[in-house]
């Protein structure tokens, strides 16, 4: 049995532990759940309803003892307590230990990993682009089927460690995503940040009106889904922020100049106008097909990934990047083989 130590329970922690845990229910090894799951949150309560819910095998009080022989170490923490998360694991992680993050930036993380991590463990990236404005309470085992996976490894990171990763993202149902730091944060800053900075700022521009108190009785559907990720953690929101300050205020720039053309043609001429009629139709339709192509477009993982992966025989992509997991933890308990040649082991860690 390989253990894993989940270290902060909220959303995405807590569905991780809950789908791992299927996982390992489903594919036993002499009948017992292939791996162990650990759960550590300074937040008790959280702590207590993940092991209620079942996202966690069991929790520890302490983080030292949650890390304790772990083979992997999923840090969920916000993006600025990771450089103190790692600090206070570094001594208690075992040699050989593969420890990875699920933060929303990554240039810093990768250098704060660098920085505080012993050069015994391996450090891989990760940032699952799934979720939602809720916590532990909304935990789902299926949050990320389907999901793209980022993965970043540390360029000090041995094949196996990288194995490992990918097998608990197969394990999962996400898709991994290999990207280099510097261009994952350019493009989550377009993506994924600039959109609950203008979230939050319709939101303080209407609220912050005089009127908010009678105009938000007419507030509809428009406003309630432009304004869903207002309702995220701020303080998430401002570690986001802070970690990816430069790719952010590049969106930032080009939306504000994309608004200003707006209020310029506006302010242009009379609404009668046919130059500036034509304009905004443009403007609107060209977000309208843009978002229309986004739409419809085929999954990434079945325009990138084969459906077989080379040398796996009839073994599905999915399935052989799940018999990794935990990489070569998993070689060290399989038996000797067969007389025909195959092992008696692999049903232990296949999906």
């Amino acid at each position: 049995m390989q253990r894993v130590a989940i270290i902060g329970l909220g959303l995405i922690g807590g569905s991780i532990g809950l789908g791992l845990r299927r996982w390992a229910a489903q594919h036993p090894i002499n009948g017992k759940p292939a791996l162990d799951i650990v759960g550590f949150s300074s937040n008790l309560d959280k702590q207590s309803a993940a092991q209620k819910m079942g996202a966690v095998d069991r929790t520890a009080w302490e983080l030292p003892k949650a890390v304790a022989d772990a083979d992997l170490v999923v840090v969920c923490t916000p993006v600025m307590a990771m450089p103190e998360t790692f600090k206070d694991l570094a001594p208690h992680l075992k040699p050989g230990a593969v420890v990875t993050d699920v933060g929303s930036t990554k240039s810093q993380v990768m250098r704060w990993a660098q920085e505080f991590l012993p050069a015994h463990v391996h450090f891989i990236g990760g940032h699952p682009m799934a979720g939602s404005t809720a916590s532990i309470e909304a935990a789902d085992a299926d949050l990320f089927v389907g999901a793209t996976w980022c993965i970043t490894p540390s360029v000090s990171a041995g094949e196996e460690a990288v194995k490992t990763v990918l097998g608990m993202v197969a394990a999962l149902g996400a898709e991994p995503y290999f990207v280099d730091p510097m261009e994952h944060d350019a493009y989550v800053a377009g993506i994924s940040h600039l959109p609950f900075v203008l979230s939050a700022t319709l939101v303080n521009s209407v609220a912050r009106d005089p009127s908010w108190r009678d105009m938000k009785g007419l507030a509809a559907g428009g406003f309630r889904d432009t304004s869903r990720l207002a309702m995220g953690s701020p303080a998430m929101h401002r570690d986001i922020l802070l970690t990816n300050r430069d790719a952010v205020n590049r969106w930032l720039d080009t939306t504000i100049a994309n608004l200003q053309q707006v209020r310029d043609h506006l302010a242009a001429s009379g609404e009668e106008s046919a130059a500036v009629n034509a304009w905004l139709t443009s403007y609107f339709s060209d977000a309208q097909d843009a978002r229309i192509a986004w739409e419809v477009q085929k999954p990434r993982a079945s325009e990138m990934m084969p459906e077989q992966a080379p040398g796996v025989g009839s073994e599905s992509f999915s399935d052989h990047m799940s018999r990794m997991f935990l990489g070569g933890f998993a070689r060290k308990r399989q038996p000797k083989s067969s007389g025909n040649g195959a092992s008696t082991g692999d049903a232990g860690t296949d999906v």
